[in-house]
């Protein structure tokens, strides 16, 4: 049965459930060490939380094609696989947010920024008060993520994105710094622009076709402005936006990350049930897209067998509770 994804500010037990669900991962010894993945020091046990860490920096740490550039595609950016792999990620962590809570019908909220980037100050909004995500700081002091240097069970980030592209140990407070990035959150106005293909010359045809070649980072398309490299900036701007944590390679490190692709994920669904569950490019285009091509299992150590083509219709796994 699928379950239902709800806005985190519209659904109060969605969101408890979601804080809980956080915290028991953060407390949850995963089989793997670090020394698993090469981080330096000690030989520690890496939290089930921290495995979703991992892997996003992993991920974004490894070009497309493997002698290519880290600043261009990657195995989870920057280019068509974009959409395709955070839905699987999403849908792993909710998977395990269901184990920990010992519930089958809890659905993973999302966060429906471009509400909160119409006010003269995002940084007001209700998402961010202590009994949702709490607010700004270094490390950030209120709500369910706060850091307490005396309490061992407090909320700590435990794997960083350090220098070189190496991930290293650590053991602090959650860090956010609001409009440090970009001064403003994505609006109504800006995600309806990544949907304005009617009437022409006002909209733009390209935004009913998923991508184009060269399949790049800003390639046109709807995935390239729904990722925020063309056009008014959308998910690239909020990670900007929030700062902090949520602005390295290491972002799932804030728990506002899931939030906050289930919001993507969500516009995803919304322009698929308007254009259609199709996805470029096809297998017909070169070997050094691997990963990206639409029967390609996702470089990820999120698991093989998974391809962006079994990602396109999820409708069996989730809904949400309203699709743009």
């Amino acid at each position: 049965m699928a379950v239902v994804r709800r806005n985190i500010v519209t659904s109060p037990a969605a969101r408890d459930a979601f804080i809980e669900g956080v915290l028991r991962l953060k407390r949850e010894d995963s089989a793997l060490k670090t020394t698993a993945f090469g981080i330096p020091g000690p030989a520690a046990p890496v939290r089930t939380y921290d495995l979703f860490v991992i892997w996003h920096f992993k991920a974004m740490t490894t070009p497309v094609p493997p002698d290519g550039e880290i600043g261009t595609r990657n195995a989870a950016h920057r280019g068509p696989v974009f959409l395709p792999w955070h839905r699987f990620m999403l849908n792993l962590f909710e998977a395990h947010l269901k184990r920990v809570l010992d519930d089958s019908s809890f659905g993973l909220p999302y966060w429906e920024w471009s509400i909160d980037g119409s006010l003269p100050a995002p940084e007001t909004a209700l998402v961010w008060k202590p009994d949702f995500m709490g607010g700004q700081g270094n490390p950030v002091t209120d709500g369910p993520f706060a850091f307490d240097a005396g309490d061992s069970n407090s909320f700590r980030v435990r794997v960083e994105a350090g220098p070189n592209l190496k991930l290293r140990q650590t053991n602090r407070g959650l860090r956010r710094a609001f409009g440090s990035g970009f001064p403003t959150l994505p609006n109504a106005l800006d995600v309806g622009a990544a949907f304005n293909t009617l009437p022409a010359p006002a909209g733009d045809p390209d935004l009913a076709t998923y991508d184009f070649a060269p399949w790049l980072a800003n390639s046109r398309g709807f995935r390239s402005r729904l990722e925020g490299f063309t056009g008014t900036g959308l998910h690239n701007q909020v990670h900007r936006w929030i700062g902090g944590d949520m602005a390295p390679a290491s972002s799932p490190n804030d728990p506002v990350f899931f939030l906050h692709h289930a919001n993507v994920d969500r516009l995803w669904e919304g322009w698929m049930n308007r254009h259609g569950r199709t996805y470029l490019p096809t297998m017909s285009e070169s070997a050094e897209l691997l990963g990206h091509r639409i029967d390609d299992p996702l470089i990820s150590p999120l698991g093989a067998g998974v391809t962006p083509r079994t990602t396109l219709d999820n409708t069996a796994l989730f809904t949400y509770d309203v699709i743009p």
